[in-house]
């Protein structure tokens, strides 16, 4: 799935040398008023294959080729440098997305209580994260 509000298309191939030197990638994902980043890591390739670069067509034009990832594997990164940063400091803008507690539950299938690490939280940053 990709976003069709946005489009950059720089024409530079930068990126692309990367990936085919090595697939490996990591993203991160930041959320405004939240502290938990969630990391994913896995290994792109750069395809120019006609149907997938026609679904990102943008106003008559579309790229010359898109980057596919397969996730390998999602986890929470460490809260402690974005806290120690106070990155956000508007009110949290989180509204609506799931809890990191959430995340985890879904993952876990059972046996994990999202609501309670939620819960617990603020407190247990603030006596193992610093």
């Amino acid at each position: 799935m990709h976003d069709p509000a946005y489009r950059a298309w720089n024409e530079r191939i930068d990126t692309l040398r990367n990936i085919v030197r090595d697939p490996r990638v990591s993203l991160m994902f930041f959320v405004p008023g939240a502290n938990n980043v969630i990391r994913a890591n896995g290994r792109a390739r750069a395809t120019a294959d006609a149907a997938l670069c026609t679904s990102f067509m943008h106003d008559g034009k579309t790229p010359h080729t898109v980057i596919v990832i397969k996730i390998a594997e999602v986890y929470s990164q460490c809260a402690r440098a974005m806290m120690r940063a106070r990155l956000w400091t508007s009110a949290d803008d989180s509204t609506g997305l799931p809890t990191m507690g959430e995340i985890l539950q879904e993952i876990a299938k059972g046996g994990f209580y999202g609501t309670t690490y939620d819960a617990k939280w603020s407190a247990r940053t603030a006596s193992t994260l610093w």
